[in-house]
C-alpha cells in the first residue's frame, strides 16, 4: 500500500465516520425534538393547574369561614340550651315549692 492509497483510505474512513456521526446526531435530534404543539399543551396544562389550585384555595377559604360560622352558631345554641335548661330547672323547683305550699 502506497502512501497516497493510505491517505485516500484514511480520508474515506474518516469521511464515513463523520457521515455516520452526523446521521446519528440527526436521528437523535429528530426523535427527541419537542414540537410546538406539545409545548402549547404543557402551557395549557400548567394554566389549568394554576386555576385549579386557585379554585381549591377559594374552596378551602370558604369552608373555613363556613366552619367558623357553624361553630359560632353551635356555641350560641348550646348557650341558649343551657339557659333554657336552667330556667326549666328553676321553674320545676318553683312548681315543687308551690305544690308543697298548697298541700300544706
Amino acid at each position: 500500500m502506497t502512501r497516497i492509497n493510505f491517505i485516500f483510505v484514511t480520508a474515506a474512513i474518516l469521511f464515513v465516520a463523520f457521515c455516520l456521526g452526523w446521521f446519528a446526531n440527526w436521528l437523535i435530534h429528530r426523535f427527541t425534538r419537542v414540537s410546538q404543539a406539545d409545548v402549547d399543551q404543557l402551557e395549557q396544562m400548567g394554566q389549568e393547574l394554576h386555576e385549579a389550585e386557585e379554585t381549591r384555595d377559594q374552596a378551602i377559604t370558604y369552608l373555613q369561614q363556613r366552619e367558623a360560622e357553624l361553630t359560632n352558631q353551635l356555641a350560641q345554641t348550646e348557650a341558649e340550651l343551657a339557659a333554657a335548661m336552667e330556667g326549666l330547672r328553676d321553674a320545676r323547683h318553683e312548681a315543687e315549692e308551690l305544690r308543697s305550699q298548697i298541700e300544706n
